[in-house]
């Protein structure tokens, strides 16, 4: 019997249950009731966050598919088409750090192999509670060995993606990761199922009792006592099946006997098998006795909700069944016909010869509720005013160490040198830049690839922060010399239920609308991830950016590495902006403020300058301007170099807000001093603004008459901290 404590353990309210009640006519069974609970949850529903979404921009001439199917897929060009995505994997990971990051690693990719593409590239963003938190230094260990571990194996690369920490994210860390493919255009497999009597097929690993009701638990509330019990929710990944997966999807892909396919990702059988129902307004039965099982005596309520990883559902064309287990086989995978098409409308389960599911496709797949969830617009910050008399809390030489070597700026080493990033020949530039940049199919084209967000700006000001996350990944893709195509994304926040949360959401999505449509940069993909929070206490809005952008010229590649005598150049406009800034959290110990504001016609302006001179073969490194200001952009450039700077600070302006100041917009260009004067003229033309402010040279940063800063001083200070946080005490098990 269905009692409310069953509906309410199911993370449905007594309205939602009430809908189910008078969809179908009758009161569910708990098969039924948790094919419901699942597949309307927020992960798998979006119904706090659908309404919001439509506001962004999802076509371009370039966008092949946007939103909806497993992946976004844009031309490239040649034929070809890149497929990408981004996706959570937050509460497993702070369940279980190593499964919990590793599975969600394992997901992605077959979100991006599904639609026929071979993945080139994986990313990650990471975002830690605070390092003095008793748990960090635990999940920190327990997250990169499970995407190293993972990834690794299955022999795709990690090229790239961010760390931070704050104490926001104590209870509940983020693990959002991306991976980007390559498919022939002709090539592109989507999940619509069709063909009346058309064989459903099961392929991939057998389902086990992991990860039942994972969809449920990523959509509900944290509490600070209840991450061990939740613990069996987490599923348990196997990357060396997964490779064979990848190979046995791909050398099947090259026959004509898919119709559709889809990954068992959150909510597993129940999700893939609806989803393919929904999408081709088809029925399907399905006999769950022939479900390949590890596990004996398995219930049609666990076949159903589990989320064992490593398996794919499948409508091949009818007739084509031997040779798809030929090769399913081949690669020593399971393979078995489950079910069938119809043209009922229904999903239909069996199981012992009996019906345990009868339910109808569309509403379940299609029209889950949707909330209009009440929400408040944040007051507007108020902006810092910092007077230069008021800044001697720290000598500037002393206050660019404090921050280069700041959990946030340091160096990621430790991370990234855990992940195989070469993995493949093809990763042309690889952790530590801007953007990745990684060879399209051994070819003369390449494609950059960037994660980007600063929840610090989207807690201030949410719109702006919004804004800004878009305009920095685009930013980051130019100073490779990648025109940039198209973002996925991954919207990490509380309790959509709270009106104040709410607000968070809508303004970073009204932000990134806009600047996505004044960038001319589509959203193709994503995720919602909500109830990000711990016994009320809501994570930072962090709305993370995938990006990837098309470099047709591998001679145009750029890094942010500089040589002896080049000229550096900063475009921009520098005013001194400290609201919301690195340097005022770090040095001063304050986070209040405004974020800096994004002016979108000038980063347009600026990024067009920028990409054209390095297209031209005018500028020999590159490096945008953002955390920590300009100071630290031209240091990341020493230290990337190994060479010393001459920095100089122009009349009129604080030392203090142009070297830490985070204005947007700006690039730091490096460029031999013949080009400078050509350069300068060109800016003016175009309208931007455009200044020498040092030169490269020497083994040490000189910033006006402040005491010289050796380039091993600020290696030091930059590499120190990760592992010294690391190599502590043993990391707890």
């Amino acid at each position: 019997m269905i009692t409310p404590d069953i509906v309410k353990s199911h993370g449905l309210s007594p309205d939602e249950y009430q809908r189910i009640i008078e969809l179908i006519g009758r009161e569910p069974n708990l098969v039924e009731l948790g094919i419901f609970s699942v597949m309307w949850s927020e992960h798998c529903s979006y119904k706090s966050s659908k309404n919001h979404l439509r506001k962004l921009p999802t076509e371009a001439p370039w966008v092949v598919c946007g939103p909806g199917e497993n992946a976004g897929v844009v031309d490239i060009g040649g034929g070809l088409v890149a497929i990408f995505k981004m996706e959570s994997h937050n509460h497993p990971s702070y369940i279980e750090p190593f499964q919990g990051a590793a599975t969600g690693v394992g997901g992605i990719m077959r979100d991006v192999f599904t639609m026929g593409a071979r993945p080139i590239a994986n990313l990650n963003a990471l975002r830690f509670g605070s390092p003095q938190h008793p748990k960090t230094r635990r999940l920190v260990d327990g997250v990169v060995r499970g995407i190293g571990g993972y990834g690794n194996c299955v022999g795709v690369p990690t090229v790239g993606g961010e760390t931070t920490f704050h104490r926001a994210y104590d209870g509940n860390i983020l693990v959002n990761a991306m991976c980007v493919g390559v498919a022939r255009a002709d090539r592109v497999f989507y999940a619509a199922a069709a063909g009346i009597g058309n064989p459903v097929v099961y392929v991939g690993a057998k389902t086990g009792r992991d990860g039942i009701h994972g969809a449920t638990m990523a959509s509900a509330e944290f509490s600070g006592e209840d991450s061990d019990e939740k613990r069996p929710t987490v599923q348990v990944g196997d990357p060396f099946r997964e490779k064979l997966l990848i190979e046995a999807c791909l050398e099947l892909m090259e026959k004509d006997a898919i119709v559709a396919i889809q990954d068992m990702g959150a909510a597993g059988l129940t999700s893939s098998s609806f989803e393919m129902a929904s999408k081709g307004d088809a029925g399907i039965e399905l006999d769950l006795d022939r479900v390949p099982m590890r596990e004996p005596g398995m219930t049609p309520y666990e076949i159903m909700l589990s989320e064992s990883q490593e398996r794919m559902l499948m409508v091949l064309k009818e007739g084509h069944e031997a040779e798809a287990e030929a090769i399913f086989r081949k690669w020593e995978l399971d393979f078995a016909v489950i079910g069938k098409v119809t043209d009922t409308g229904r999903m239909v389960l069996q199981r012992h010869g009996e019906v345990v599911a009868d339910l109808p496709v569309a509403p379940i797949a299609g029209s889950s509720p949707v909330y209009d969830r009440p929400y408040e617009e944040p007051a507007a910050p108020i902006p810092v005013a910092l007077s230069e008399p008021a800044v001697p809390v720290m000598p500037h030489d002393q206050a660019l160490l404090r921050l280069i070597g700041c959990p946030d700026l340091a160096s990621k080493r430790w991370i990234w040198e855990q992940y195989d990033h070469t993995v493949g020949a093809d990763t042309l530039v690889g952790p530590g830049g801007d953007a990745a940049v990684v060879r399209v199919l051994g070819g003369d084209r390449a494609l950059a690839v960037s994660s980007d967000c600063t929840p610090r700006y989207c807690q201030a000001h949410p719109r702006t922060g919004g804004m800004q996350a878009v305009a920095e990944c685009r930013r980051n893709l130019i100073a490779t010399g990648a025109r940039p195509l198209a973002i996925t994304n991954c919207l990490n926040f509380g309790n959509p239920e709270r009106p104040e949360v709410m607000g968070q959401f809508v303004g970073c999505i009204e932000g990134m609308a806009e600047a996505c449509r004044a960038l001319d940069f589509p959203v193709v993909s994503g995720n919602v991830s909500l109830y990000n929070e711990t016994d009320g206490r809501a994570i930072q809005p962090t709305p993370n950016i995938g990006g990837i952008g098309l470099i047709e010229d591998l001679d145009r590649v750029v890094g942010i590495a500089p040589t002896e005598g080049q000229v550096l150049v900063l475009v921009g406009e520098t005013y001194g902006w400290m609201g919301a800034s690195l340097w005022l959290r770090e040095i001063m110990g304050r986070e209040e403020g405004a974020p800096p504001p994004v002016d979108l016609a000038h980063e347009h302006r600026n990024g067009a300058f920028v990409l054209e001179q390095i297209q031209g073969g005018v500028v020999r490194a590159c490096h945008d301007v953002s955390d920590g200001g300009l100071a630290i952009a031209v240091a990341e450039m020493c230290l990337a170099s190994g060479k010393g700077a001459d920095l100089r600070i122009p009349q009129g302006l604080a030392a203090v807000g142009w070297l830490f100041g985070e204005e947007q917009g700006r690039y730091v260009l490096a460029v031999e001093p013949a080009a400078l004067k050509d350069l300068l003229a060109d800016a003016a033309r175009a309208g931007v603004i455009a200044r020498e402010i040092g030169r490269v040279g020497g083994d040490a940063l000189q910033v006006k008459d402040l005491p010289p800063i050796s380039v091993e001083e600020l290696r030091r200070a930059h590499e120190a901290w990760l592992p010294d946080f690391m190599g502590g005490d043993a990391v707890a098990a």
